[in-house]
């Protein structure tokens, strides 16, 4: 039951004095104020320590005068270094695993691998939320997470990938109804073992009715992960303090896969900066491909790719896309101006799933991307690589029913696959 998954992730408590927050509206139109940190900690003091489960205004006792004058040095705390909410990770930490409720047999011979990388928007499908374009949803219903999740885990089990990298996936958020989406793909395909990093995790986020939240990026598997790690990446350099505490915590997420007859086969996903204004993005891009070159290095095959926000080389548009005509004053579309080169390093060193010249001499059948779930996809930024060998031909987006059954409802972006030759 939805109570259960509430208990499940310690649910959230109701904020008196911040609104009640409905699955479509913030609490009170509140945002993280960009102001000093004291002033942010004095938001959060109010908006978080006292809470009931019913939204009542507690009497102001003399008890609780002190009670609220022993914690308030707790919120400053949490701003500081005491990391409270719990949104923090180290430069590395090991990754959380994962196994399905029923296992199903692997081969114990392959030659070839089928793998696949897929950001599924938190079982949001085409639901528009407050971070799009005219977007006005924040929480989902357990039943509209289900009914999102089930064909997401069809489309899974039609192409039926060996691996699979996945983005933006809820394990224990309020947003979600507390679903963990992780557990569900698992148990609902025929995929064995995975292993997750958080990349937005906080006990409790203080604007826009996010409350609780931990969403990241994940490995699945059929055959065991070992040795899965967390790396963690630059945070976005332009970035009040207080927004920066509570936002994104970007991660590359590495692990080896257990593969008979194959020593050293590792996965590696990624989901860099999306809105950063500096160069956060280059840095994420650029720190992906350094940990692709220590793999190569050492003598591993690997598979990597994932949601790099960033459009490849000679693309025909990079900005005014068509779904980002929007008068939402939170709203920016994407522009790509000047970034053309950003993903030469990538292309130049490892084979590409879509190589580079297929995507430039026909852009459309590669795009991966759309916010308008009405129209067609428009960019691409969803790739995956290998210093092994794609078969030729075998890299392509899972657009429409050109290739089994329609993904545009499923999430703003698409599945990208292609088949692995094994040595």
């Amino acid at each position: 039951s939805a109570i259960s998954d509430q208990l499940r992730c310690s649910r959230d408590a109701v904020v008196p004095g911040c609104g009640a927050i409905s699955s479509k509206q913030p609490f009170s139109g509140y945002h993280l104020p960009r102001i000093g940190d004291f002033q942010s900690g004095l938001y959060i003091y109010r908006c978080f320590v006292f809470s009931n489960e019913r939204n009542e205004t507690m009497p102001d006792s003399y008890p609780l005068r002190l009670l609220k004058l022993a914690l308030f040095p707790l919120l400053l705390c949490a701003l500081a270094s005491c990391d409270i909410m719990h949104t923090g990770f180290d430069d590395y930490e090991n990754a959380r695993s994962y196994s399905a409720s029923n296992l199903t047999a692997a081969p114990d011979e392959v030659d070839t691998l089928l793998v696949m990388t897929w950001n599924i928007k938190y079982g949001g499908g085409r639901l528009k939320f407050f971070w799009e374009c005219n977007g006005d949803r924040y929480l989902m219903t357990k039943g509209e997470v289900l009914s999102n999740m089930a064909p997401i885990a069809a489309k899974i089990s039609e192409v039926d990938p060996d691996i699979i990298l996945l983005q933006e996936v809820d394990v224990c958020s309020k947003r979600s109804a507390y679903v963990d989406q992780m557990q569900y793909l698992l148990d609902n395909t025929d995929l064995n073992y995975g292993t997750y990093a958080s990349q937005w995790k906080a006990d409790y986020v203080p604007s826009d009715g996010i409350g609780r939240i931990d969403s990241g990026n994940a490995i699945l598997s059929r055959w065991p992960i070992r040795e899965a790690t967390r790396i963690a990446l630059p945070l976005i350099g332009d970035q009040p303090s207080h927004e920066r505490y509570f936002y994104l915590k970007r991660n590359i997420l590495r692990a080896r896969i257990d593969l008979p007859g194959v020593e050293n086969l590792y996965a590696v996903n990624v989901h860099t900066a999306a809105f950063a204004e500096d160069d956060t993005k280059k840095k994420h891009i650029d720190r992906f491909r350094e940990e692709l070159d220590l793999i190569d290095a050492s003598s591993g095959l690997f598979i990597a790719g994932g949601d790099l926000n960033e459009i490849p080389p000679g693309s025909p548009v990079r900005s005014g896309f068509p779904d980002d005509q929007c008068t939402d004053s939170r709203f920016k579309g994407d522009d790509y101006t000047g970034e053309d080169d950003w993903l030469d390093g990538l292309y130049n060193a490892y084979s590409s799933a879509i190589p580079i010249l297929e995507f430039q001499a026909d852009p459309d059948d590669y795009f991966s991307y759309t916010g308008d779930g009405n129209g067609f996809w428009n960019r691409k930024l969803d790739y995956l690589f290998t210093n092994g060998n794609f078969i030729t031909g075998s890299g392509m987006v899972h657009q429409d029913e050109r290739t089994g059954s329609a993904t545009m409802p499923l999430s703003d972006h698409a599945p990208v696959v292609a088949r692995l030759e094994l040595p």
